[in-house]
């Protein structure tokens, strides 16, 4: 009997030292993170360069003693490079829509031909500069690649012209005045996150855009050299400009997508 016993109580020790070294042995797992989506809000500023062209309804207005006749309408036209910067707002309302707010400037010489053709004169014109503001709705189709249209106020300032023979391109001892024209903009554009390809980049994007600006006519007083007095001619000038630019952009909010930990 004692046998007996002394025989169970061995057995039940070493039964329990077993489930002790088992429990010991089962590590404790934490459970993973679920990876976080990055947030487009937050302030960003660009800076980047393109090429355009811009195109001009005309014609040319004359009046002598009172009385004004007009050439048929013609169109000119212009192209060139610039440079371009600018600063803006996102606002991301859900994980597939972004809206937002911007301004931007641009620099450069998109030049062209302007006539007078009754006189048959031919001046050098060129936009100078331009700025924008206005508002963008993009939408998500990757979490770092936002495709978007937008849409604002422009204005523009624009060169005068020394005026020439269309003929011989001597000068006709005539001019017109630089001036300033407002209007609007539509466009659109894609952004996206430049950790591509390896490279780790946070916060730095890229945009390429198409933009269509429309600005008001405005009638280039033809005037004659040394003086400021006018002829007897106008030149009516009503400009469209389209432009596509690459820029570098930089968020400040952006840290990118947080991988899982365990």
């Amino acid at each position: 009997m004692k046998k007996l016993l002394l025989a169970l109580t061995a057995v039940a020790a070493m039964t329990g030292a077993a489930s002790a070294a088992d429990l010991a042995a089962k590590p404790y797992v934490k459970a993973p993170m679920a990876p976080v989506a990055p947030s487009w809000t937050g302030f960003y500023i660009f800076g980047g360069a393109g090429g355009g062209i811009w195109d001009a309804d005309t014609h040319t207005n004359r009046t002598i003693a009172g009385v004004t006749t007009s050439t048929i309408d013609h169109r000119n036209g212009g192209d060139g490079w610039f440079g371009t910067v600018g600063l803006g707002y996102d606002w991301q309302v859900n994980p597939s829509w972004v809206i937002g707010a911007f301004a931007d400037g641009q620099f450069g010489s998109l030049r062209g031909n302007v006539d007078d053709t009754f006189a048959a004169f031919q001046g050098r014109i060129k936009l100078e500069d331009s700025w924008a503001a206005g508002v963008r709705l993009g939408y998500l189709v990757a979490p770092n690649v936002l495709s978007y249209v937008n849409a604002g106020y422009s204005g523009s300032h624009w060169s005068g012209t020394t005026l020439v023979s269309s003929f011989t391109g001597i000068p006709a001892g005539f001019h017109t005045d630089s001036f300033n024209r407002n209007g609007w903009f539509v466009g659109g554009g894609v952004e996206n996150n430049l950790n591509i390809f390896g490279i780790s980049a946070p916060g730095w994007f890229m945009k390429t855009e198409y933009r269509a600006a429309y600005y008001d006519r405005k009638d280039l007083n033809v005037r004659f050299d040394g003086t400021n007095a006018l002829s007897t001619d106008t030149v009516s000038f009503k400009p469209w400009v389209q432009t596509i630019s690459t820029s570098l952009v930089y968020r400040f909010n952006w840290t990118g997508p947080v991988v899982a930990k365990y």
